[in-house]
């Protein structure tokens, strides 16, 4: 796997990863039992986590870009045969 590739590879795991994380720990004005506030939607986050979830999916898509790294270095998958 070239230095390419490897960086290419990084960058759509940690999105498919960060699209994966958006969702997790986002409470509505509603559910959180705050008042909307007159222009937002009822559904609006109150917080999104946002600093957490770009650390948290840098650190899952590094650990699965190295699990595929070690598996196409050890030749575990080969796609010359």
């Amino acid at each position: 796997m070239g230095i390419v590739n490897g960086i290419v590879l990084f960058i759509v795991i940690w999105w498919v990863v960060f699209f994966i994380a958006l969702p997790f720990g986002v409470k509505s004005h509603d559910e959180a039992g705050e008042e909307v506030v007159q222009g937002n939607d009822a559904g609006a986050p109150v917080k999104t986590l946002l600093g957490k979830k770009l650390l948290v999916t840098t650190g899952i898509a590094a650990i699965l870009w190295g699990l595929y790294f070690w598996a196409i270095t050890s030749e575990l998958i080969s796609f010359y045969d």
